[in-house]
């Protein structure tokens, strides 16, 4: 039975307990993670004081401007994990290709994909940031990964979690029983449990959008957002708040708990891609927290969960959280299908027309 003063160790151990076959190499490995989790907790809350705000002068594979912190927080998360003969490889938001483990350190039986730091370009204005994880299991364990062993459905992961720098420091984790969350005490370093089996609530009246980029979206979409800004006067019968962080890890804490819906939707603005957010290393694990969370995670169109990936840093279109509202969406989605993107949802075909309505 956990105490009230559970350390993430003592909860892994009780976890481990359920597996007859347990070897503690898992639990190993999410600790190695929390390591990192910690050391990039410090530097984040140096920040100015250590130097460490600013540009390197140097961009990533996404082609975004690498931030001090992003090189450091990767850095960390090599550092903390690649020694301990846990895992056969690793994938970073931070470099092109997988990362092999050094020859000198055995191969496990894990792959783990992560960001290290996400919502870098708000640490000079001070806002919550984080860092993202996804375990998977390593096809060929006990040897160095194929880049091809990574493109494994979310489904298929084995943990996933994220770590957010805020006023506190917060590990939330599912290892496929419920999400928890833990808290870091700086007095002893370490996480402690605090918000066991997180739940996030059906009902909403949230939503997350960067609703600047409304001329780029899809039909369906749009039908979504403009329905819940009429508030009571339209279909939806209730007035809804938006929010904007900017952070994936920020808006999924907030959903996590407090509730609400996230969109990140494809759109025209760069038809060329599938979306913003990476699916191995964003999408993938947030969506494994909220569904275990008993939410829900797609692209709009189908669970983020199933899609088959194709490369490393493939990006995607990303809707989670409350499952009525994703669903929803979802609906919306298959009624607009063949519609073009430019179809005006300001006439009176659509402006009357709500979710039960017959349809054209």
């Amino acid at each position: 039975m956990l105490s009230t003063r559970t350390t993430l160790a003592q909860f892994l151990i009780v976890e481990a307990r359920r597996h007859e076959n347990s070897t503690g190499e898992f639990n190993s490995l999410i600790l190695d993670v929390a390591l990192a989790c910690k050391t990039i907790a410090r530097q984040v809350s140096y920040g100015a004081l250590a130097g460490l705000h600013g540009a390197v002068g140097q961009t990533n594979v996404q082609g975004e401007q690498q931030q001090k912190l992003d090189v450091l927080a990767n850095d960390a998360f090599l550092r903390a994990t690649e020694w301990g003969g846990h895992i056969a490889g690793i994938v970073s938001e931070e470099l092109d290709e997988p990362y092999e483990i050094p020859a000198a350190y055995p191969k496990g039986k894990y792959l783990l994909l992560f960001d290290p730091l996400d919502g870098s370009s708000n640490i000079d204005v001070n806002v919550s940031v984080g860092s993202i994880f996804s375990v998977l299991r390593a096809p060929s364990p006990g040897v160095g990964a194929s880049y091809d062993d990574f493109l494994q459905p979310g489904s298929q992961q084995v943990a996933a979690g994220y770590a957010i720098y805020g006023p506190t420091t917060m590990l939330v984790l599912t290892v496929g029983r419920g999400v928890h969350g833990f808290t870091l005490d700086q007095t002893v370093g370490e996480f402690f449990l605090t918000h066991p089996d997180l739940r996030i609530p059906e009902q909403t009246a949230e939503f997350a959008i960067n609703h600047s980029n409304r001329r780029f979206w899809e039909p369906a979409v749009r039908r979504y957002v403009d329905e819940c800004l009429e508030g009571r006067q339209g279909p939806r019968d209730k007035d809804f708040n938006m929010r904007w962080i900017a952070a994936l890890v920020a808006e999924a804490h907030r959903i996590l708990t407090r509730g609400g819906v996230f969109l990140y939707p494809k759109d025209s603005k760069d038809p060329a891609r599938a979306g913003r957010l990476r699916l191995l290393y964003e999408a993938n694990p947030v969506g494994f927290v909220i569904e275990q969370a008993g939410g829900w995670a797609s692209t709009g169109r189908e669970r983020v969960l199933d899609v088959q990936p194709s490369e490393i840093h493939q990006r995607i279109a990303f809707v989670f959280g409350a499952r009525e509202e994703v669903e929803r969406i979802e609906r919306y989605h298959a009624e607009h299908y063949d519609e073009p993107e430019d179809a005006d949802l300001d006439l009176p075909l659509y402006a009357s027309r709500g979710l039960f309505r017959a349809s054209r």
